[in-house]
């Protein structure tokens, strides 16, 4: 992101950032707004919008977010510029906490209809492909980098289905410490084994 070292960035750094990293020709004519929530030594509220081709992030609130992230602001920071070390679990934690604490939020509403609904799997696909896909691949060095980050994906897209939608037990009610250090490394060696 900067030549900072990643201890010294801020959220606000993080996500004015974002727009940097945009594909507009993966995005095609999507409009999607994401709001984080962050609480801790930089609390407040940060965004990003997609319209027209084009990111633009700032700080505040926007409306009708088509995804909250609520997020310690040190951790915000981490899950961005942390490196491959311990990505696994990060990424784990913060799915199962941040849908965990706004009691299954969009990204689940929209898992669940995409299947049925043209405009949740075309929004729902190029979230993935774009937030998650792109940013993960990007971090690798390695010829099949965005094979891995998918594979990522189908792990995520799992433990969402299985706790959130279809409710089996035991995901459903373990405990996030359990979900991160059993889907943690899972989700590590997709990108690094």
């Amino acid at each position: 992101m900067t030549d900072q070292p990643p201890a010294e960035l801020t959220p606000d750094q993080v996500v004015g950032e974002m727009p940097n990293y945009f594909l507009a020709d993966k995005a095609g004519s999507t409009s999607a707004s994401i709001l984080f929530d962050l609480s801790g030594q930089h609390a407040g509220k940060r965004f990003i919008t997609i319209a027209d081709g084009k990111a633009t992030s700032g700080q505040g609130e926007v409306e009708n977010p088509n995804l909250t992230f609520i997020v310690d602001s040190v951790d915000f920071v981490k899950i961005f510029t942390g490196g491959l070390d311990g990505i696994g679990e990060r990424i784990i934690r913060t799915l199962v906490e941040n849908l965990d604490k706004s009691d299954r939020g969009s990204l689940v509403t929209l898992t669940r209809s995409a299947p049925t609904h043209d405009r949740s799997e075309t929004l729902l696909r190029e979230f993935i492909d774009r937030e998650i896909t792109g940013r993960l691949a990007a971090m690798l060095d390695t010829p099949d980098a965005a094979l891995r980050a998918s594979m990522v994906n189908v792990q995520m897209l799992g433990l969402v289905v299985a706790r959130y939608i279809m409710r089996i037990e035991p995901i459903a009610s373990a405990p996030v410490d359990e979900l991160v250090s059993r889907f943690g490394p899972l989700v590590q060696h997709c990108l690094t084994g």
